[in-house]
């Protein structure tokens, strides 16, 4: 499973507000086929197989035109780890949080 971060910009709206654009693209993801998502203050998180992050990707990309936006710039950034079934975020962000645990545990040494 591959792990994608998407970021969409609208450019030339009229307006410096993008939410209204977010809140529609959101609305693209759900009828997405074969992925999860999560919408954090920055970006999409996508994860699912490969094609299916590709498919989601140029349909976000498709929707702010269909709102009315004349430009848009895509940013996309994917994490395919295939020696590992089933990578996700949150195992990731546990793996993290397993070692912070850990750190915390130690004495320090002075």
């Amino acid at each position: 499973m591959a792990i994608a971060e998407v970021t969409v910009i609208p450019i030339g709206t009229g307006t410096t507000s993008l939410s209204s654009y977010v809140a529609d693209m959101q609305k693209v993801l759900e009828h997405q086929r074969g992925i999860t998502f999560q919408l954090t203050s920055m970006s999409t998180i996508i994860e699912g197989p490969l094609n299916e992050i590709f498919t989601a990707i140029a349909a976000l990309h498709e929707a702010p035109f269909l709102s009315g936006a004349q430009r848009v710039s895509t940013s996309v950034k994917i994490d395919d780890r295939r020696d590992k079934p089933d990578a996700s975020s949150i195992q990731k962000l546990q793996s993290v949080q397993d070692k912070l645990s850990s750190l915390q545990a130690r004495p320090i040494n002075s």
